[in-house]
């Protein structure tokens, strides 16, 4: 049994989908060097953990998150270095059904990254419409971190129930799940309050990780009613939600301004209070100064419960992954 080096995971992270990819996010080559100086920014910052994918990156692009990141990992010299954790998710393809396919394609993912992955993860479940495919990929996802190619395993938009039977089938092997990775924000309360995955997650010792925990975009309060809304399918989205959230947003607001502190602030600290760690995106310095603005502070149990009213009370919620299993 290989020995296994402490997997580091802090209290907020930074999501890279937006890196490589054009289609949602505008992603063009020319802001490399601005990604290059959030990954700095990040990590100087305790911000250490990046997610990524194997399927980030759009066409031509594809792979090009893991691509960066694995350069900006190897320029990066200063504070918090040896902490950095590089989390992938690795798509569940229908062409990847045998262990063998999920350990090329982290092979695959170390190589675009020139190092390890530290975190590998299963990027969605079957169980929704090819259940016979999941077991051999899990096998492959356990075999990973036998062989000591990965620190840690995680899963991603799974539900309690399947949680649970994974689980298991680790113990089995003395596979421990390090974390899950679920959609969860003030507008997507579904997986954690719903099916109940935070009390799971804190009996089995697994760490949640909440994704699009900024709704987007919605939770910004940069985006109004009235427009203008971000081009494409977000545009969409943001055009059918915002109406149905105003109550939300204003409790956000205020609660911001009582703090002197951004509506983005609140929402990622609010994550945190819940006990997950948010992993917001970060396409501009800016944007990543305002992410960790979020640390350092701690809102109060009245201000939790007045979130929590107003998001319980919003007509509208975020449209969930359609892989998210129960």
């Amino acid at each position: 049994m290989q020995t296994h080096q402490e997997l580091y995971l802090p209290r907020m992270g930074c999501g890279t989908w937006a890196w490589g990819n054009q289609l949602l996010w505008g992603y063009n080559e020319s802001m490399d060097e601005q990604l290059q100086a959030v990954f700095n920014l990040c990590v100087s910052n305790g911000v250490t953990l990046f997610d990524t994918g194997d399927s980030y990156g759009t066409g031509r692009l594809n792979g090009r998150s893991e691509l960066l990141l694995g350069q900006f990992a190897q320029e990066y010299q200063g504070v918090n270095q040896e902490n950095i954790c590089i989390a992938t998710k690795l798509a569940a393809y229908p062409w990847r059904w045998t262990r063998q396919s999920m350990i090329n394609a982290c092979k695959s993912s170390a190589q675009r990254l020139g190092r390890n992955v530290d975190l590998v993860q299963m990027h969605w479940s079957t169980a929704n419409y090819a259940p016979w495919q999941e077991s051999g990929l899990l096998d492959g996802l356990a075999d990973l971190y036998e062989q000591g190619l990965v620190k840690g395993v995680g899963l991603s938009n799974y539900g309690t129930k399947r949680l649970q039977r994974v689980h298991q089938k680790f113990a089995e092997r003395g596979v421990p799940i390090k974390t899950l990775q679920v959609q969860y924000s003030l507008l997507s309360t579904y997986p954690v309050t719903e099916l109940g995955l935070k009390d799971v997650c804190d009996q089995l010792g697994i760490k949640l990780i909440a994704y699009s925990p900024l709704a987007l975009g919605i939770l910004t309060g940069k985006y109004s009613e009235k427009g203008p809304f971000p081009r494409g399918v977000r545009g969409l989205l943001f055009r059918q939600l915002l109406p149905g959230v105003r109550s939300l947003l204003q409790c956000l607001q205020d609660v911001a301004q009582s703090r002197n502190k951004t509506m983005s602030q609140v929402a990622l600290n609010w994550c945190i209070a819940k006990g997950t760690i948010p992993i917001p995106g970060a396409k501009s310095v800016k944007q990543a100064q305002e992410n960790i603005g979020a640390l350092g502070w701690q809102l109060d149990s009245g201000e939790i419960a007045e979130l929590d009213k107003a998001a319980a009370s919003s007509d509208k919620k975020m449209v969930q992954n359609i892989f998210q299993t129960k």
